[in-house]
């Protein structure tokens, strides 16, 4: 989809279309440029579309929603060859699979989407790391912060978690952190006094134009997390809160493997992130194929190995689940989610699709109509067959 990166800004100025292969960083730079922002997601180097079609989260979800939710109209082409235009009177029935499951039914090669005035033209960030012996403090102090969905508005996205950082300490992870906020460094040091009062190894904090903001975080185009051609082994869950007895239990497995195989410890990342999520909240649910609005909090464990390991590739996997596990572990009054864009294929289909059996029906039919042969199966497919299963478990 290289090809196909256009942006073309409409007169209205409400909406723009996009090529198919337009990617986070491109379209924040040049929506910037021209005095507008969008709904993106928070790396830079990662395409809008492949996130959208599963939802897409993102630093403005909380402002103006996900990237879902922000499409006008698709240009669709489907397993046959015929192009398409999908929108509310075109198609309408395959806008809503689209919105969450897009990937089943086709190629898009353009799409137009809701643009937002730029502003406010400066924003603030601040990192932290922290020592381990913290844990217990800093996740109480997010479930404080957070207070199961009512993040500020502007405080916008916020990751981090646990890793390796040998300059810090050889035996037991650190806890790293990245804050965005939508507006001045006196308002979002104001909200972040509980995470100040938290004796720090690290911070570092300033104040940047919108476009900046990845880079502050580590998702720039050229920074570590968008480098290719590497394997990386990964598994997701939804949560509303932490559990802070499952945080310790994920922490002291980190430091069981920087003790027992540091090769794979290396290598990984347990991810947290968390969003302001006022505008993703306040859609109705039941208007689009994304199933999982109740999550606040999207998990990540994503670890690198290197090539060819076969003992490596097994323990990470192990590893992988162990984690993810234990955060599903620490809300059994919950099911169990996955964030399609982050699923790893082994998951149920109801974990990725939704667990309302309506969905996943409305799903199948639109399936049924527009890819009856079942040839887009290769991403977490809602129709499976024994090839598009994984091979561990």
């Amino acid at each position: 989809m290289a090809r196909f990166r256009d942006i073309s800004i409409q007169p209205s100025g409400e909406t723009a279309w996009f090529g198919g292969g337009v990617y986070d960083g491109q379209a924040t730079e040049y929506l910037w440029e021209y005095g507008y922002v969008t709904a993106t997601g928070a790396c830079n180097c990662v395409g809008m579309l492949g996130p959208g079609l599963g939802g897409g989260h993102g630093p403005l979800e909380g402002v103006y929603g996900m990237i879902s939710d922000n499409f006008r109209q698709l240009n669709v082409v489907l397993a046959n060859g015929t192009a398409i235009t999908v929108n509310e009177t075109s198609h309408a029935d395959l806008l809503w699979g689209m919105k969450g499951a897009g990937h089943n039914f086709g190629i898009v090669t353009s799409f137009e989407y809701n643009i937002y005035p730029r502003g406010p033209d400066i924003w603030h960030y601040h990192n932290y790391i922290w020592r381990g012996e913290k844990r217990d403090a800093v996740f109480t102090a997010f479930n404080n912060f957070h207070n199961n969905g009512s993040t500020p508005v502007n405080m916008t996205v916020n990751f981090g978690g646990f890793r390796v950082n040998t300059t810090i300490s050889t035996t037991d992870p650190i806890i790293w952190w990245t804050f965005a906020y939508r507006g001045t460094a006196q308002e979002a040091e104001q909200l972040l006094a509980p995470f100040n009062a938290i004796n720090s190894v690290h911070e570092e904090s300033g104040d940047v134009p919108y476009p900046g903001v990845s880079i502050a975080q580590g998702n720039g185009e050229n920074q570590f997390i968008c480098q290719d051609n590497e394997v990386r082994i990964t598994s997701t869950a939804g949560l509303q809160v932490y559990n802070l007895t499952a945080e310790l239990q994920i922490y002291n497995g980190f430091k069981r493997r920087i003790a027992n195989n540091p090769t794979l410890a290396a290598g990984a990342g347990i991810l947290h992130e968390g969003y302001s999520t006022e505008a993703v909240d306040n859609k109705n649910p039941d208007d689009s194929a994304y199933p999982f609005r109740a999550d606040h909090h999207l998990m990540l464990v994503q670890i690198i190995i290197p090539p060819g390991n076969a003992s490596i590739e097994r323990a990470a996997w192990d590893w992988a689940q162990e984690v993810t596990d234990q955060w599903n572990g620490g809300q059994p009054e919950r099911p169990v989610n996955t964030y399609v864009n982050y699923a790893n294929g082994y998951e149920p289909v109801e974990q990725i699709y939704g667990h309302e059996p309506w969905r996943l029906e409305r799903l199948r039919g639109l399936k049924a109509k527009y890819d009856p042969e079942n040839r887009f199966r290769f991403y977490n497919p809602i129709v499976r067959s024994n090839t598009t299963m994984g091979h561990y478990r």
